[in-house]
């Protein structure tokens, strides 16, 4: 959500204006500009006039935090969270991601900061899963999620995260659905002191703000009341018995099975170092 974009634009300041910081209150309003012409659930309110040389808001950025919203109903939170508490740390998380061959990674360790299970205050029986790290590899967030709501169902203990982390064990990843993409949210992205963020100090602007917000807010807020009394007299009307093995997946539907397959007894994808030279071989085909 508290994302950041780097932009070439164009400036109301002669070259010798630049040189000074004191003429950054003449320069254009660009938050005002762009909140203008954006979509109101996308709003921009800082800015930084100075960056740092070599600036880039992928590469420059020293740590991320990831939230991911799931319900906890029939979910052991305790076990959850004692699963989560196993990623801190730098671990090797190349059986917790999905290998993109097409970057030729090697290095798959990872440092997480912050791993841990809260309740949301705001809605009664959801939780997220809190996590903070220097750097993700692709999809990691939605793999350990998956392997945490496998341990909330029981099907796992929290110990196969110590061994999904081992490569010794586990030379390459087994077989397994990814969680849901909807409830992953990037919260919030740090990056150096010398990056210095500039808040507008229009009242107006601050208003607008808060009125554009609030209206994306109230919204959404009705629309998952209207959800709520729509799944109710489905419920009441179409009454159903579950059956049937569902494996939660974070999407409210999941993925039916007869049977559970432990993850240390599924099949497995092929190591990095097979996924990397196969891509290398069909490059070298192509050209």
């Amino acid at each position: 959500m508290n994302q950041v974009i780097s932009l070439d634009v164009r400036s109301s300041l002669t070259a010798d204006e630049l040189t000074d910081v004191k003429n950054d209150v003449k320069e254009i309003d660009y938050v005002r500009i762009l909140n203008q012409i954006i979509s109101p659930d996308i709003r921009f309110h800082s800015v930084c006039l100075r960056p740092p040389e070599n600036f880039d808001a992928r590469f420059s950025c020293i740590s991320r935090h990831y939230k991911y919203i799931f319900n906890g109903e029939g979910l052991d939170i305790e076990k959850m969270n004692e699963g989560a508490k196993k990623f801190l740390g730098q671990h090797d998380f190349r059986n917790v991601c999905k290998i993109d061959a097409s970057k030729q990674i090697t290095n798959f360790t990872r440092n997480i900061m912050s791993s841990k299970i809260e309740r949301l205050p705001t809605r009664e029986g959801f939780y997220i899963f809190d996590l903070k790290g220097s750097a993700f590899l692709w999809h990691q967030v939605r793999c350990m999620v998956a392997v945490l709501l496998l341990i909330g169902q029981g099907h796992e203990q929290p110990e196969i995260i110590d061994k999904l982390v081992n490569i010794e064990e586990f030379p390459s990843r087994p077989t397994y659905n990814m969680a849901h993409d909807i409830p992953l949210v990037l919260y919030d992205c740090e990056f150096p002191d010398d990056v210095k963020w500039i808040c507008g100090d229009q009242i107006d602007r601050k208003v607008n703000h808060h009125l554009d917000m609030n209206g994306v807010w109230y919204e959404l807020q009705v629309k998952s009341i209207l959800a709520d009394f729509m799944r109710d007299i489905v419920y009441k009307n179409c009454p159903v018995k579950f059956d049937r093995l569902v494996t939660n997946l974070g999407d409210g539907i999941g993925k039916t099975a007869q049977k559970y397959t432990p993850l240390n007894k599924r099949s497995r994808l092929d190591t990095a170092e097979v996924l990397n030279e196969k891509w290398r071989n069909k490059k070298a085909r192509n050209q």
